[in-house]
């Protein structure tokens, strides 16, 4: 008997620091579904790059009085949230490898592809 195939969960997120309010939503549902045993990655694409430039997410939250997007990130990241940038969104934005916070790759288009293909759900925001 074959094992049971771990299902994926690719998490898309376009917006960036501009709006705060939406940054920690997705990363707070690719938590949860670590916690599930699923496997999950968030794609950051357009702005969405914005969010992982070292030093930024330390000073942006999503209601005042919330703790940082930078707190949300790191959750995600310790329970094995897979993070990854888009090169080109990265190059629109002038964000370079060497700005990117720890634990985050680069990752191409193609990557997105094959992710959203063998993804059991997709989500964007």
């Amino acid at each position: 008997m074959e094992a049971e195939e771990t299902q994926k969960v690719l998490i898309i997120l376009t917006h960036g620091l501009d709006t705060p309010w939406r940054i920690p939503t997705p990363f707070y549902y690719a938590t949860t579904a670590a916690a599930m045993d699923l496997e999950a990655t968030i794609y950051l694409t357009i702005k969405g790059t914005t969010v992982v430039r070292k030093g930024e997410a330390e000073k942006v939250v999503a209601k005042e009085g919330g703790v940082p997007v930078k707190t949300f990130i790191d959750q995600a990241l310790d329970a094995g949230v897979k993070i990854l940038a888009c090169q080109a969104s990265m190059e629109l934005s002038g964000i370079k490898p060497e700005d990117l916070m720890e634990g985050v790759k680069i990752a191409g288009a193609a990557t997105m592809w094959d992710l959203a293909l063998d993804a059991s759900v997709v989500l964007t925001f």
